[in-house]
């Protein structure tokens, strides 16, 4: 049985194409299903798993086969499952074969290998994935045991590291600020102004900790939307925002407009309509969006692009620090599977030594019963009992060391004593 994982995310994939592999939640029980069939089609043997992670940034396809070359198999299957052309789709895969297959599961769980490193996100999405893989049949021991050591490294690396304690870019400083604010951002309304690169980080960042809502306020109503699109958001006009602010609790800005955009006058009403309620405010624009007096606002909580390098700088020796220590943990963690992979594999010659072993009771017992039957006696039994056992057990390993030569008979000599003794 070989482990693997092939898929693609947001470090190998263009939005474009990461849209085409995605899988909403009710589909994911029939792809598995799906690839479960594929892998029997090539090895008829049946017992292959499959489990498939798909999210906005990644889809990936987790899989123990038989089939040979399974790699090559998985990748394929992506491609012809999802009407894509394989040459096209191959040069954005990445295939791992065992312990780095493990790895990579347990960086993602981890969050090491998200877009917002460890973001708490995505550990819940593969919760997710695991439970509609094991509804839909594709969950067998291997990735069973692969996916509940994810969640357990997922949670050392979260207890025992600050892995999500510091913030290492604008963006992440500015979710950080805004929760000494709210104790639950998953309660607040958070506004984008603009429709760029950073603004999108941004979107990407908040939009990690699942907040109420997300409005994406642009001047351009259609770029705005397909923003805000793809976090299940809503797009408004920049004309719309004196009417719609005081709806905000996150207000977050970063245009190119020479001129600020929210004055002084225009936090003043929202915040009296929100009856003093505190509002989160980040200006990431130069010149400002926002001008500089709202800071002044008692109830106005206003940071600058400056007043977040601060936070960055800050955090970024710490956060180092946190990945290094995640990255040990797992390491560790991935020997200890690998181990116990190792360990599966020799389990059916144990059930198998078991079973012989137990044939060969049963025969000389059933002797032994029929010599007392016919009167023998009990020291003569036992005698003969033991001396039937031991040349039984004792034949298979005769017979290999009178076969073997040379260096196998080197080996053999060497292991046996071990395999009777406990020692050499």
């Amino acid at each position: 049985m070989q482990l693997l994982a092939v898929g693609l995310n947001h470090t190998t994939a263009p939005v474009s194409l990461r849209e085409q592999l995605a899988l909403a939640p009710e589909q994911l029980g029939q792809a598995v299903m799906a690839a479960r069939a594929w892998f029997e089609r090539i090895d008829a043997r049946g017992s292959d798993e499959a489990a498939i992670l798909s999210t906005c940034n990644r889809t990936e396809l987790y899989a123990a086969s038989h089939a040979p070359n399974p790699l090559d198999a998985s990748a394929h299957f992506l491609a012809d499952y999802h009407k894509l052309n394989y040459a096209e789709l191959r040069a954005h895969l990445y295939m791992l074969p065992h312990d780095d297959a493990v790895r990579h599961a347990f960086r993602v769980a981890s969050g090491l290998d998200s877009m917002v490193l460890g973001e708490p996100q995505i550990l819940g999405q593969m919760k997710d994935a695991a439970r509609l893989a094991e509804a839909a049949g594709g969950m067998g021991t291997y990735l069973h045991q692969l996916f509940q050591r994810s969640f357990s490294v997922a949670k050392e690396v979260r207890s025992t590291t600050e892995i999500g304690a510091h913030s290492v870019s604008l963006a992440a400083a500015a979710v950080r600020l805004s929760q000494r604010i709210f104790d639950k951002l998953s309660e607040q309304n958070v506004l984008f102004i603009g429709a760029g690169e950073m603004i999108e980080l941004c979107a990407t960042h908040f939009a990690a900790h699942s907040p109420k809502s997300i409005t994406v306020a642009n001047r351009t109503l259609e770029r705005g939307e397909l923003l805000a699109h793809r976090y299940n958001g809503r797009g408004i006009r920049l004309a719309d925002l004196p009417e719609q602010l005081a709806q905000f609790d996150i207000v977050v800005s970063c245009t190119a407009s020479a001129l600020p955009l929210i004055g002084l006058g225009l936090v003043e009403r929202a915040v009296k309509a929100r009856r003093h309620k505190p509002m989160f405010m980040v200006d990431l624009a130069v010149p400002r969006d926002i001008e500089a007096e709202v800071a002044r606002l008692n109830d106005v909580f206003l940071y600058t692009v400056d007043d977040l390098g601060k936070v960055v700088q800050t955090g970024m020796e710490s956060r180092q620090a946190a990945v290094a220590q995640a990255e040990s943990i797992i390491e560790t963690r991935v020997q200890s599977f690998m181990h116990w992979v190792d360990d599966r594999a020799i389990v059916p010659l144990i059930q198998n030594l078991h079973e012989s072993s137990e044939s060969m009771r049963l025969l000389e017992l059933e002797r032994a019963k029929k010599m007392l039957a016919k009167g023998a006696d009990i020291d003569a039994v036992l005698e003969a009992l033991s001396k039937g056992l031991t040349a039984k057990f004792l034949h298979g390993p005769q017979q290999a060391l009178h076969r073997a030569q040379g260096e196998e008979r080197k080996q053999l000599a060497n292991l046996l004593p071990q395999m009777f003794h406990g020692r050499r």
